[in-house]
């Protein structure tokens, strides 16, 4: 059985902590006899703590009684660069780096696992909103304010609240096979694979954070409706403006024309569908709005770098799918 610490403390964020605690739990309930994984929750001192959301929760014991444990995990919160905390910590990890399989933080949970100096020289990454702090703090740490989550030896980091999520059924993946890391998805209802080469900020959010005025409705009705009639033509009669006016107006608002935001949005789609089903790429290419495969493909190696059916096997594994 392995044992998974998480560290709580005053304002740890409590979906930081619950989400990756909730998955390593459902793993270990399909374990029957011999469970697979034994969660403990801890606190620099042992005492209860509260939440950023006003939950108390209890302590099962504080760092200094902690048994071996296999995995540790440090969630993000305010709480977490508060100096009782990363005083503590910092050294606690030192000591127990050679005996843990695993070390992992959760958003600005890497401040914490920071304060060790064991991620100096190490990829990592944390939620987009607090990268530059990270980056301030620990300029050693190659960080990626990109990725869902990154693996450097021993040491793993996710970006922020769900991506812990991600992060754990990779690590219960990792421990038991895929298979029980989809059925702990299941069991959360929440995707089995987001690769951690994905963004954080998808494409219709970073499109729709842009949006003002008349293009308030577009920018959502875009993204919903990838296969039909997306030429300017067309979105400018959406909102009664002439194909002109409306190519201007777009570029100035969203720093991109309408065929490139167009094409952006229908790639990321694609890249969605291609690593979470199974469905033959020609009809993938169809689903988003394109009429010819080839013309998918040619797009789709432009803007990622590698072909459909090379970026589905990287992240997804799919296996017996037509390329």
């Amino acid at each position: 059985m392995r044992w998974i610490g998480f560290l709580g403390y005053e304002g740890v964020n409590s979906l930081d902590l619950a989400g990756p605690s909730e998955a390593f739990a459902n793993a270990a309930a399909g374990g029957g006899d011999d469970p697979a994984y034994r969660v403990l929750f801890l606190s620099v001192d042992g005492q209860p703590f509260k939440t950023w959301s006003g939950l108390k929760l209890e302590a099962e014991c504080a760092l200094a009684q902690a048994p071996p444990l296999d995995t540790i995990v440090i969630p993000g919160g305010v709480g977490i660069r508060a100096p009782l905390v990363l005083e503590a910590l910092g050294p606690w990890l030192r000591e127990r780096a050679p005996q843990t399989r695993r070390m992992v933080s959760v958003c600005t949970g890497l401040l914490g696992l920071a304060a060790s100096g064991l991620m100096d020289g190490r990829r990592a990454t944390t939620h987009w909103r607090y990268a530059r702090e990270v980056a301030q703090r620990h300029p050693k740490i190659l960080l990626d304010p990109d990725a869902i989550f990154v693996r450097d030896g021993k040491f793993a980091s996710s970006a922020g609240v769900t991506a812990g999520i991600d992060l754990a059924l990779e690590l219960i993946a990792e421990d038991l096979g895929p298979t029980a890391a989809l059925k702990v998805a299941r069991q959360l209802v929440v995707y089995l694979k987001r690769s951690g080469g994905q963004r954080q900020y998808s494409e219709p959010l970073r499109f729709q954070a842009r949006a003002a005025g008349r293009f308030d409705d577009l920018a959502a009705w875009i993204p919903a409706n990838l296969a039909q009639d997306l030429s300017i033509e067309a979105l400018a009669a959406r909102v009664n403006c002439s194909p002109r006016h409306f190519a201007r107006q777009f570029k100035e608002t969203f720093a991109a024309s309408p065929g490139e935001y167009v094409e952006a949005l229908r790639l990321a789609e694609a890249a969605e569908r291609l690593v979470t089903t199974a469905v033959a790429l020609d009809a993938v290419a169809a689903s988003v709005g394109y009429s010819s495969a080839e013309v998918f493909r040619r797009a789709f190696e432009r803007r990622f770098g590698v072909r459909p059916s090379l970026y589905r096997l990287r992240f997804s594994g799919a296996q017996g799918v037509a390329a």
